[in-house]
């Protein structure tokens, strides 16, 4: 496995410079027309409230919300652009709409707005899928992401800041640690060395794993030879062959 797959390019930057100046844009709309988004927030187990799943995570409700959730966000989305570029608008769109969906199911009856839900599904899916990869820098990565925002697991529990959309927070850690399973990551798998690493190896038809039983002990399996038996035989042939004697008297010795 090289580093090949990690590349610079104009999106680690832009995606999440767009995405935090799109949330600061609706906000600036919010205050400066006094429009009442909260409205379009999610809100659980009514049908009006489905419209959230999709509007919720550029909703606010203060400067300091909005901040608080701007800063994880231009620092997730730019690792995610540079260290898993092929997944990242899947799990952003798709974390946003499942996150949402499981809000609205299990949520209190109240507006659920903020792109907290998106935080979370992003800060669990690096965690996750950084483990489970077993490659030392995106393992490196997802301590990184526990050392920054490890503290925020307590606000998935529902009796710590009656305040906030635990229920939110909840949703999107389960959604990134799903999303973990279902995307692959073939590009950082381990380089295939040995037959036994493939696939489709099967030991029972391996020349090799044939000396050994099911208990690990070396059974000879090699066939032995048959006993020829100890028989002289004499060389037969068409042709005639006509056999000379002599006798040679022995010289005198002087």
């Amino acid at each position: 496995m090289n580093d090949n797959h990690f590349k610079f390019s104009n999106a680690v930057i832009g995606l999440p410079v767009f995405f935090v100046l799109s949330l600061w844009i609706v906000y600036w709309v919010q205050i400066r027309f006094d429009f009442d988004f909260y409205q379009y927030g999610i809100y659980p187990r009514d049908f009006s409230g489905l419209l959230g799943v999709l509007f919720s995570p550029f909703i606010h409700e203060n400067l300091s919300h909005l901040y608080n959730n701007s800063i994880p966000l231009l620092v997730l989305l730019a690792a995610m652009q540079f260290f898993y570029p092929k997944q990242t608008f899947a799990v952003i769109v798709f974390g946003i709409l499942f996150s949402g969906l499981i809000t609205w199911i299990i949520g209190r009856s109240n507006y659920h707005i903020g792109a907290s839900g998106l935080i979370y599904v992003l800060v669990s899916f690096i965690f996750f899928k950084g483990i489970q990869t077993g490659y030392y820098r995106l393992v490196a990565l997802s301590l990184s992401v526990i050392l920054l925002y490890g503290g925020m697991i307590w606000y998935v529990f529902p009796d710590v800041d009656k305040t906030i959309s635990w229920e939110g927070h909840l949703a999107g850690f389960i959604t990134g640690f799903a999303m973990s399973l279902i995307y692959k990551t073939p590009e950082y798998a381990k380089p295939v060395i040995y037959e036994w690493q493939k696939p489709d190896f099967d030991p029972e038809e391996d020349a090799f794993m044939k000396h050994f039983d099911k208990n690990g002990n070396f059974v000879n399996t090699e066939i032995p030879e048959e006993e020829t038996e100890s028989i002289s035989t004499y060389y037969s042939s068409d042709f005639l062959v006509n056999y000379t004697i002599t006798k040679t008297e022995p010289e005198d010795k002087i």
